[in-house]
């Protein structure tokens, strides 16, 4: 079994999508995902939208390199989302290929947000994108079941469920839950670690998701029981943000230790479907 693995924009988050490209095939991985919008005001986002020279840039490494842009961060569903307003983000997907959106669920009124999802999809269809909801236990699409129910109440065939282990074991869902949920809504997983424990408030669970997860099998998550419910030919989005042991490393030998340990749980875990 061959695994393909990308390089989320999170682990080495200070480089730009040129960067990245170039990043990702020095240190083995087949693609990478890019940071078109930050996560929150003033945050860190490479908007290629309105920076054509750096666009061109990017696909010339793609061109080089082999190396593929697979998701495309971050859509908020939120209670003002208006899927035309994000028309210039999927047409800058669709030059660089790529496949995958990650979308943060923000709105607390699951009917609305339900209708957003579906706007979405529909909206990012015609550009070859999925829109795949990521549950975090801080925002009220928090747990598995939530992002299921919304996915398929929504009923479009692009949408999926994004499953981060971080955030699949620091909120109330169960390794039935995952191994119920259906092929056809797991489009790409996310992998990393972290420490043993659940904290208890959501500026800690923040920290640890943004500046302090672990390489895979450094940490406390079962993983090895997560991956099993995932299917083999599942594209693996290596996301592990880590302040302290980064500052100790170059960019492309963090890459590449992130990915060895990857590799190195993953290649013990056999599927069951």
């Amino acid at each position: 079994m061959i695994r393909r693995y990308s390089l989320a924009q999170l682990t080495t988050l200070e480089l730009n999508p040129p960067a990245m490209i170039s990043t990702a095939a020095e240190t083995g991985y087949q693609a990478c995902g890019i940071r078109l919008l930050p996560v929150k005001p003033g945050g860190v986002g490479y908007p290629l939208m309105d920076d054509p020279a750096m666009l061109r840039e990017t696909l010339a490494r793609m061109q080089d390199t082999g190396v593929q842009v697979a998701d495309l961060e971050i859509i908020r569903l939120t209670e003002t989302f208006k899927a035309q307003d994000y028309l210039r983000f999927f047409e800058v997907g669709q030059k660089l290929g790529a496949t995958n959106i990650l979308v943060a669920g923000n709105d607390a009124d699951e009917a609305r947000a339900t209708a957003s999802f579906a706007q979405l999809c529909e909206a990012c269809r015609p550009f070859g994108l999925t829109a795949d909801i990521e549950f975090m236990p801080w925002l009220p699409v928090d747990r598995l079941s939530s992002a299921r129910r919304i996915v398929e109440t929504a009923g479009q065939g692009n949408g999926g469920v994004l499953m981060d282990p971080l955030h699949f074991a620091r909120s109330a869902s169960t390794l039935d839950e995952l191994a119920a949920l259906p092929k056809s809504l797991i489009h790409y997983a996310q992998i990393c670690d972290a420490p043993a424990g659940i904290p208890t408030n959501p500026e800690d669970l923040i920290y640890t998701a943004r500046s302090a997860r672990l390489p895979a099998g450094e940490g406390g998550i079962d993983l090895k029981g997560i991956f099993r419910q995932i299917p083999a030919d599942t594209l693996i989005s290596v996301e592990i943000p880590n302040d302290e042991q980064r500052a100790r490393m170059s960019a492309q030998d963090w890459a590449k230790h992130c990915l060895d340990t990857a590799r190195q749980l993953l290649d013990q875990v056999e599927p069951i479907r």
